[in-house]
């Protein structure tokens, strides 16, 4: 979340022998390629994410004939059916879904990087990682468990609903 952070970078970024700090050059190089193939990946995470709320949409005592024809339909239907980016993931990946109670839960991934961008969003309009902000994080959200709504306790930390807007910022895709 905070990683490249100057004021954490400095803290930890450092040679094991001589202590001395990460280069700046490399820093920036970092973070450059913190965005490559990211158009891919989210296509292709969406894409699966898609595929397992198609699979546990189906009806009771439904049987999928053609297999490839479903995937194919499921993926389109949502307007992400790209060739240069083909779906990663097939039906029978899915088989670890079907266990201990996910049902549908793959786009739970996808949705935790939402609130983690717009999280971190949240720090850098406040004034970064200072003590009153840390608190705050604390008591909104990391210390409340399960014990209220998740979304509302998000509502409570942020003061709003999450945005989709950071996490497209930082997997470059706003550009």
């Amino acid at each position: 979340m905070w990683i490249m952070w100057p004021e954490v970078l400095k803290n930890y970024a450092r040679h094991y022998q001589t202590g001395e700090a990460m280069p700046q050059e490399w820093i920036d190089s970092l973070k450059r390629a913190s965005t490559f193939n990211e158009g891919f990946k989210t296509s292709s995470y969406l894409a699966a994410a898609i595929l397992d709320l198609a699979i546990h949409a189906l009806e009771a005592g439904q049987t999928i004939t053609d297999v490839e024809k479903f995937e194919a339909d499921a993926i389109k239907d949502y307007g992400l059916d790209y060739s240069p980016v083909p779906t990663r993931y097939r039906a029978t990946y899915f088989a670890h879904i079907f266990h201990h109670a996910y049902s549908a839960g793959y786009y739970g991934y996808m949705w935790s990087e939402v609130l983690d961008a717009d999280t971190v969003e949240w720090f850098k309009e406040n004034g970064g990682l200072t003590r009153a902000n840390g608190d705050h994080f604390r008591r909104e959200l990391l210390s409340r468990g399960g014990s209220i709504d998740s979304l509302q306790m998000y509502r409570n930390f942020r003061g709003r609903d999450a945005s989709i807007q950071p996490l497209l910022t930082k997997r470059g895709l706003t550009e």
